[in-house]
């Protein structure tokens, strides 16, 4: 009896020392757990899109392995179904210890963060995150855009500012033509006037034709700010562009049924009426808009509403000359006062976010890893690989910045590439990191803004004569909308903008009446719902 007894306890023993070796063997070989310094490497799942090379390959994943002591496993999308595959995955519950790029709204925080899918990264940072915290005290806005109603941050994004991108309702004119009138820089809309006027009947390309464009644009989904009024309007109002929303102390109002407004398609019809608009503008795509710019030939257009000049004119070739004289043309002072310029301060979407199903060390190792993107090694190895030479190098003694300082870091006159080889050394744009202005004044940037590789410079100057003008308090672009507000706001603010958009070209052009028609058009926000756009935009700008 007893040895039966003896025989019994020793089957059980046996049986559980052999479980707990094959726990320990499925870890060992890849489970999702890991142990972390006291027995391995700590192993987790992250998603990310599915790019050209293998993520397990790439020479950045395998320097991050071995620098924080993981096992990285990938659930990879195509870019194009991302999202799809991304809500799939948490709709299901079969989703990664770690979204490293997911493309996450402010909703999509909110609603995952309440259901404890997405765990709340503030305690980690303060403990782990160096980098972070560093980031968050010198940019508060970072901070406050991150942070959500109730006090979490549950996603990080990458950190893109870029300058010329804050400042971007710009406006270019062609100062060849320019000289052949014989006519200054414009500085108020009446000397804007005077100049469309000239290009229109002075023959400025001197081929006897009447074929001059005096202003040209284009829908913005097609030419970033490209529509006129991106950067008219804000001589008489201010025009965000967007959701044309103004903030005052803290107050937000609406832009387009103001008198303000109402004056500014005055004059825009006024351009339009007399052929100094190309009617083009409201319809064509960047691609007949570049045709228009880089025709062979006499050049036909005097100047363009967008942000980026090389929408119209080639900036690439170092063989083409014509954008060189092409210049930004400043803020223009109003018949009221009015002189400001559009202005945006956006972090980027949501991309990296640990789930509920990382453990604490799996918790630690991802935020330990995301912290060090935010430092500029990390940044730098994120974005362009850990080895020099190849996709960066230190920048030589004379090379300057985009401000003309001492450069850290080049990408200029690196080794040729094989373009038969897919380049595998960076994750590149994929995963929250640093891509802030401070970073990326740590490169070096052709310092002739009128050549090829001075591009960046040009665009950084043009955007230096525009940030005096901004207005002090913006409508930022990433806020959390309350939950129980996100589908009024999709559906308010998707019908609100083709309302303005749409009642804005018929002004311009003319079919539709601003003295007859202005009031019914400002009554029609009232059966659009504008009032509740307003509040529901009111409650997310002070996070109630």
């Amino acid at each position: 009896m007893r040895k039966s007894w003896i025989s019994m306890l020793f089957l059980i023993f046996a049986s559980v020392a052999l479980l707990s070796a094959c726990n320990s063997s499925e870890k060992a070989e890849g489970g999702s757990e890991g142990s972390g310094e006291s027995g391995g490497p700590v192993t987790m799942t992250f998603f990310a899109p599915q790019g050209k090379a293998s993520m397990e390959e790439n020479e950045f994943t395998k320097f991050i392995e071995k620098k924080f002591d993981v096992k990285l496993k990938w659930d990879l999308a195509p870019t194009d179904a991302l999202q799809d595959r991304r809500q799939l995955l948490l709709a299901s519950g079969d989703y990664p210890e770690v979204f490293l790029h997911g493309k996450f709204t402010t909703s999509d925080l909110q609603t995952y963060g309440k259901q404890g899918v997405f765990l709340p990264l503030q305690d980690l940072i303060k403990q782990y995150g160096p980098n972070l915290t560093k980031v968050m005290e010198e940019k508060p806005y970072f901070k406050d855009a991150i942070t959500a109603p109730d006090g979490n941050i549950y996603a990080l994004p990458i950190f893109n500012e870029c300058y010329h991108c804050t400042y971007a309702q710009k406006y270019w004119i062609n100062t060849d033509w320019l000289d052949k009138v014989g006519l200054k820089m414009p500085t108020t809309t009446d000397e804007l006037y005077t100049v469309l006027k000239a290009f229109k009947t002075q023959d400025p390309n001197g081929n006897g034709k009447a074929d001059e464009i005096p202003l040209t644009g284009a829908p913005n989904k097609y030419v970033w700010n490209g529509n006129i009024d991106a950067y008219l309007m804000n001589s008489f109002i201010y025009n965000d562009n967007d959701k044309y929303l103004i903030v005052n102390d803290g107050k937000v109002s609406f832009a387009a049924n103001q008198e303000g407004w109402k004056k500014g398609l005055k004059y825009m019809h006024k351009l339009y009426a007399e052929g100094l608009i190309d009617p083009a503008s409201f319809t064509q795509n960047d691609q007949a808009v570049g045709q228009l710019g880089n025709k062979e030939g006499d050049e036909v257009v005097g100047s363009i509403t967008t942000a980026l000049v090389s929408y119209l004119v080639n900036t690439y070739d170092k063989n083409i000359t014509r954008h060189q004289h092409w210049d930004i043309v400043p803020p223009l002072k109003g018949p009221d006062g009015v002189q400001t310029t559009g202005a945006t301060q956006s972090v980027g979407e949501f991309e990296f976010a640990i789930t509920n199903k990382a453990t604490e060390a799996q918790q630690i190792a991802a935020i330990k890893i995301v912290d060090y993107m935010f430092s500029e090694e990390g940044a730098l190895y994120a974005e362009y690989g850990p080895t020099e030479g190849k996709g960066w190098k230190k920048a030589d003694p004379d090379e300057k910045n985009i401000n003309g300082e001492p450069a850290k870091y080049s990408y200029y006159n690196l080794p040729e590439r094989d373009p038969n080889v897919v380049v595998n050394e960076s994750w590149s744009q994929i995963g929250a990191h640093d891509l802030s202005n401070t970073f990326r004044n740590l490169f070096a940037e052709g310092q002739d803004p009128l050549s090829a590789e001075g591009y960046g410079t040009r665009l950084a100057q043009a955007t230096n004569v525009y940030a005096p003008y901004a207005p002090k308090e913006v409508y930022p672009a990433n806020v959390f909308i309350r939950p129980e507000d996100t589908e009024s706001a999709a559906q308010l603010t998707t019908a609100i903008k083709d309302y303005v958009q749409t009642n804005m070209a018929q002004f311009i052009i003319g079919s539709k009446s601003i003295e007859k028609d202005w009031d019914s058009y400002v009554k029609g926000f009232d059966g659009l719902g504008l009032s509740n756009y307003l509040d529901i935009y009111q409650r997310a700008i002070e996070k109630k």
